[in-house]
């Protein structure tokens, strides 16, 4: 996809990837719109783009029926006006280090429906609305396909999103819509909190910065790349969980008492 004078919305723009994403699009000539709940941060964020006039800002909770609402009245507003809409990234995200015996249902209602349900609906949605040839990215995890401690079911929704993503890039062939699905591992934002940065700092485990990630959605929209994960040796584990699940399972093992040290710092 050339990107200049392309509409694209963006969910989860205010977070730390969201924002480092909208930068980079814009300053490539991408008109925006831009989707967080944390409305005080996207009017700083739309300040801060290139060409601020020329974007929109959204404050809603996608993981309720009345913000899928307000974006579902904020397309066909937008579409009334004359606009297109030419690309979605589901990038909206949350996880919790926790032991999975310890997690509250509300908890694990609202990490499985923003991760997985939210992008999956608004998915079907654009389906509807995105102009065509139109492309459907989804922000996925690392965690997808290597299943971690503490994050189980994070790892079961971004693993759903994954196999979502696929499988609709196939239904969708030559249809002129395709859904492309990036994974990055560690990223240095708000999300990872003091205790999992110590976990990742004490394990060796390399983090990527939020420009990272975005240059790699930046470069998936161009050459429409199906999919995609950051970092290594994250790809090869990503790889090698596939095939030889033991020899991942023996090598978390290895690190079991350092995760279990981290996760009673959250109990």
């Amino acid at each position: 996809m050339e990107l200049t004078n392309k509409c694209i919305m963006l969910t989860g723009a205010s977070g730390g990837i969201g924002q480092a994403i909208a930068m980079l699009l814009s300053a490539k000539g991408v008109k925006l719109i831009l989707v967080s709940r944390n409305k005080e941060r996207l009017q700083q964020l739309k300040a801060s783009l290139t060409r601020p006039e020329q974007h929109i800002c959204l404050s809603a909770d996608m993981t309720t029926e009345q913000g899928m609402e307000q974006i579902s009245q904020l397309v066909h507003q937008y579409k009334q006006s004359g606009g297109v809409i030419d690309a979605l990234i589901n990038g909206a995200g949350s996880n919790e280090f926790q032991y999975f015996a310890q997690r509250s249902v509300s908890s694990l209602e609202q990490e499985l429906r923003l991760n997985l349900l939210s992008p999956i609906l608004l998915s079907q949605s654009a389906l509807g609305w995105l102009q065509r040839p139109g492309i459907i990215l989804n922000i996925g995890s690392a965690f997808g396909s290597i299943g971690y401690p503490g994050y189980a079911s994070y790892c079961a929704a971004k693993a759903g999103i994954h196999r979502f993503s696929e499988a609709l890039d196939r239904e969708m062939d030559g249809a002129n819509i395709r859904v492309l699905y990036l994974a990055p591992r560690a990223t240095q934002t708000e999300m990872n909190n003091a205790t999992v940065r110590s976990l990742n700092q004490q394990l060796g485990n390399k983090s990527d910065t939020p420009e990272t990630v975005a240059q790699c959605v930046v470069d998936m929209l161009q050459k429409e790349t199906a999919s995609k994960w950051i970092g290594w040796p994250e790809k090869l584990f990503a790889k090698v969980n596939q095939l030889f699940p033991k020899l991942v399972s023996a090598s978390i093992r290895k690190q079991q008492s350092v995760i279990q040290h981290f996760l009673n710092q959250e109990s």
